[in-house]
């Protein structure tokens, strides 16, 4: 069905002829004409767009300039607590983080959600620290990597568990908390050193 012409209306015709009284042909820089003072145009078509300047001459595979960047991640866990003060011996430390110790216990958390998560995690510290094991894991996972349309965190444990190691009642316990060894579930999981 072929669409029917609508006629313009006697004040649309004044104003076209108006406009198209002020319109250049011409692509040059040019101030339009000044439209009579009588006259009331909508504020869109009182000033045409402003033209760019020039693009600035670049050739292939030329560097473009430094700019901050898009988004400033926030650091993973595993580089928080890499920048924590060191509070236990330095070569047990090193020992422990190249893989060289084994833990003496393990627990865990995968597929939990957070509130069945933490009081696991406390029984699970408490009870280590009064059988007199130094060196424990916790496993976590690294979380699904699925993103949906809003930015979400992948792995809530992976990033809640360390603020619960350093919280009461577990702080009391807990001397060092460090991302594993690759050999123990690298990112997915952490060494956790108890106090004697």
């Amino acid at each position: 069905m072929a669409r029917r012409r609508r006629d313009l209306t006697p004040d649309e015709q004044e104003l076209w002829s108006r406009i198209a009284r002020t319109a250049d042909t011409t692509y040059a820089k040019t101030t339009p004409a000044p439209v009579a003072p009588a006259t009331k145009l909508p504020a869109s078509l009182k000033q045409p767009p402003a033209m760019p300047d020039a693009v600035p001459a670049f050739r292939i595979g030329q560097a473009a300039k430094g700019g901050r960047p898009l988004h400033d991640p926030s650091p993973s866990p595993a580089q928080r607590l890499s920048q924590s003060p060191l509070r236990m011996d330095h070569k047990t430390h090193k020992r422990m983080t190249q893989g060289k110790l084994r833990p003496e216990a393990r627990l865990d958390l995968h597929g939990m959600t957070l509130a069945a998560a933490h009081p696991e995690l406390i029984a699970f510290i408490l009870s280590c620290r009064a059988n007199g094991n130094r060196l424990v894991l916790v496993i976590t996972g690294k979380g699904r990597g699925d993103h949906g349309p809003l930015p979400t965190r992948p792995g809530a444990l992976r990033h809640q568990v360390p603020f619960w190691l350093h919280q009461p009642p577990l702080s009391a316990a807990v001397q060092q908390v460090t991302a594993a060894h690759y050999r123990h579930g690298g990112e997915g999981a952490y060494y956790v050193y108890l106090r004697r």
